[in-house]
């Protein structure tokens, strides 16, 4: 079966995926009456696992909702050494380089991967890693904060394939990682 490594994720048009303070109610920015998922579960759909950094998985902890994925998640962390007993079963602690990481999944048969958190794109794409990404734009500068992208060792070429608007402001960019 074939390998991928996606990301789906939104920004600011500055390129920030949290504010200064970390927060993200600005992904809230935009009226969206009928909670359109904009592409999210056909995305998920299509993945066998997810892969984040602890950052992001304590973020999700954190929210007001049921456990949100219906597939196994990997947690990227030095710091962490277990996972809470409430998201035993769900979430798994991984160690380890990209590769080693990566091999350990692929070993479980899971090889379409969600690529989540600012950090751990980050280091995906530093090892050229990223075969995909979704990017939404939220129409905001936020002026500073995390930010989705950084420097890289070398150009790495993506190609656009197709473009969708979401609540008549919202854009969302798919691309191909081309090799």
């Amino acid at each position: 079966m074939n390998k991928k490594n996606s990301v789906f994720i939104a920004t600011s048009i500055d390129g920030y995926i949290a504010d200064k303070n970390g927060g993200i109610d600005w992904l809230h920015s935009i009226p969206n009456p009928n909670n359109d998922d904009m592409g999210y579960v056909e995305f998920t759909n299509d993945i066998d696992a997810l892969v984040m950094g602890r950052t992001t998985f304590e973020t999700v902890c954190g929210f007001d909702v049921d456990w949100p994925y219906d597939k196994p998640v990997f947690v990227l962390s030095n710091k962490l050494k277990e996972i809470p007993e409430s998201h035993k079963g769900k979430a798994f602690l991984v160690k380890g380089t990209l590769a080693e990481i990566l091999d350990q999944i692929y070993k479980k048969g899971l090889n379409k991967l969600y690529i989540d958190g600012g950090t751990t794109i980050r280091n995906f794409l530093k090892e050229d890693l990223i075969d995909e990404m979704v990017l939404t734009v939220i129409p905001i500068l936020l002026g500073g904060g995390s930010p989705l992208f950084s420097e890289h060792p070398k150009e790495l070429k993506f190609e656009l394939i197709k473009t969708k608007t979401y609540l008549n402001q919202v854009t969302q960019s798919y691309y191909n990682r081309k090799r």
